[in-house]
This record gives structure tokens, C-alpha cells and sequence, in this order.
């Protein structure tokens, strides 16, 4: 998963006044049944593959779960998530993370790309896999992400046989 797709910076970086105005505008970000979520569900459903959402029994409540094959699959926001941070390091991420509360959400999104390993590494030691799709991969070729769970699903099943 490359970065290449990326945009360039704001040209003025968001910067919160305070707290609540933060704490407002985390509220509104959709963590369940975002529009590159239901695309690839869509897709899923329609090849036939069958699914479960959110199990909230599972670290890191998964987007997608096939719990007879024991996958899940997140569709990780490339922003909220880290992509640059992720892919590149902290040094890429700050291009894209400017202003006075640059620090802040740095250290958030830190939190946050740990927190992914943690609960990856919690649902692998489980006896899960796991798959991580990056929306803006989902996004710009549905088809190809369907076939990642797709193919995930066929090689768990040969190897149960």
C-alpha cells in the first residue's frame, strides 16, 4: 500500500481553539457504517460471502467478521490511522500535520497506530487473522480490495482441507 495518492498539505492546517471544539468534531467522525465500509460489504455480499459487523467482543471491535473462518478485516481511515505514519514515519506524517497543535495530533495518532499493532497482535495470538485495508485503496479499487478478503478466505479454507 503505497502513499502515492496522497494529497498535499492544507494550505491552512486545522488548528482547534480548544478542547470542545476537538471533542465535537471527534463526535462526528462515523466509526461504523462509513460509505467505504458498506462499498466493499456490498461487494463482499455480492460474491456470495457472508459476514458479521463490529463484534464488540473482539479487540478493536473489526469492521468485518468471518467468524467460521476466523478473518477479520479492518478498513483503516488513512487520516485517523496513520497511513503516512504507518508507511513512512513520523517525519512524513508532519507534513501533513502543521500548526500550533501539530504536537497533539501527532501523539493522538501515535496512540492510535499503536493501539492497531496492539489489537492485531491480540486477534493473531487469538488465532485470527487479520486484514487491514486502507480506505483510500477500498476506495479507488473495490474490486481489488474484495479480492484480498476473498483470497484470504479461499487460502484459510485449503488450508483446513
Amino acid at each position: 500500500m503505497t502513499s502515492d495518492k496522497w494529497r498535499s498539505p492544507p494550505k491552512k492546517p486545522y488548528e482547534p481553539r480548544d478542547s470542545q471544539i476537538t471533542s465535537s468534531a471527534m463526535a462526528k467522525v462515523k466509526s461504523e457504517g462509513n460509505r467505504t465500509e458498506v462499498l466493499l460489504r456490498k461487494e463482499l455480499f455480492r460474491r456470495g460471502l457472508r459476514y458479521r459487523l463490529y463484534d464488540r467482543r473482539l479487540p478493536g471491535k473489526p469492521d468485518i467478521v468471518f467468524p467460521g473462518n476466523r478473518l477479520v478485516v479492518f478498513v483503516d481511515g488513512d487520516f485517523w490511522h496513520g497511513r503516512p505514519l504507518v508507511e513512512h514515519g513520523e517525519e512524513e506524517l508532519r507534513k501533513f500535520i502543521r500548526g500550533r497543535r501539530a504536537d497533539w495530533w501527532i501523539a493522538k495518532i501515535w496512540r492510535t497506530a499503536n493501539r492497531d499493532t496492539r489489537n492485531t497482535q491480540a486477534l493473531q495470538d487469538s488465532g485470527w487473522k487479520v486484514l487491514r485495508l486502507w480506505e483510500s485503496d477500498v476506495k479507488r479499487d473495490i474490486v481489488s480490495a474484495a479480492d484480498q478478503v476473498q483470497s484470504l478466505i479461499n487460502s484459510i479454507a485449503n488450508a483446513e482441507h
